[in-house]
């Protein structure tokens, strides 16, 4: 089975959770710890590469980091968070994906953001009509994660958008910022593996599975919580210059350095 395959397959059964990684050295640590699939957050990557998260860094940088993800990989499916595609034309936004699918990558997620869902629907066309079947397009829809437009009226505008979506070709439904079990309810009814991100009023992932849900991903949480680490220990580092909770919290130097491939 391709990595395609098995990438789509693990969308068809039970919650397959992606921790959410950022470069090669969290992607090998991700497959070290068990997951069965690596996907970037695009925030840790844009962080890594020393940009904000919302900017575009050089795409020579963004797929040159995607790359080495990949190779590191190795068998394990990788999927790429392309925010918009990093361009409001389909047609570059298409050809942006079709790079990025080129590193060996075998999903994207693409997002609405503050869009109108008929531009994405018209990103998510063009993407299927230049990349072809393989490769697993899950549509963001941000309107919880935003808080885009009336309460009362997002399940309806969820519906709309989701119909939109399935249509241009869109494989998946990532809905970030959703926790009301009952709203999950009705998104999963939609028809698409529904994708939530990680946030602490959500149900446990048996109870996530046990709803339906089949994709549960960190976003930039583990990445923003490895900067909070090293932050910590510099700032105590240079107030006392003591070593020890450095390496109380390290991973072993030797089983790291054994995880990474030449």
């Amino acid at each position: 089975m391709s990595a395609s395959e098995t990438f789509r397959a693990l969308h068809g059964s039970g919650l397959l959770i992606l921790p959410n990684a950022w470069d090669a050295a969290s992607t090998v640590l991700s497959i070290a710890a068990g997951a069965k699939a690596v996907a970037t957050t695009s925030a840790g990557v844009a962080w890594a590469l020393g940009w904000a998260d919302g900017a575009t860094p050089p795409e020579s940088e963004l797929l040159g980091a995607l790359a080495r993800m990949v190779r590191v990989a190795g068998d394990t499916p990788v999927s790429a968070d392309v925010e918009g595609g990093f361009s409001d034309d389909p047609a570059e936004a298409a050809g942006f994906v079709r790079r990025t699918w080129e590193t060996g990558a075998v999903g994207i997620n693409i997002e609405d953001a503050d869009g109108t869902a008929e531009a994405l629907a018209d990103k998510i066309a063009e993407v299927r009509a230049a990349v072809g079947s393989e490769l697993f397009i899950n549509a963001r829809c941000d309107l919880w994660l935003r808080g885009i437009g009336p309460v009362e009226g997002r399940l309806e505008e969820a519906t709309r958008r989701t119909a939109l979506y399935r249509a241009a070709g869109a494989d998946g439904l990532f809905m970030p910022g959703v926790t009301d079990v009952e709203t999950i309810k009705v998104l999963i009814d939609l028809g698409l593996p529904l994708n939530l991100l990680a946030r602490p009023a959500l149900p446990d992932a048996k109870g996530l599975e046990a709803l339906g849900v089949r994709r549960l991903s960190a976003g930039s949480n583990i990445a923003a919580a490895a900067y909070g680490t090293a932050d910590r220990l510099t700032r105590g580092f240079l107030a006392d210059g003591d070593s020890k909770p450095q390496a109380a919290e390290a991973f072993d130097y030797g089983a790291l350095n054994a995880l990474m491939k030449p």
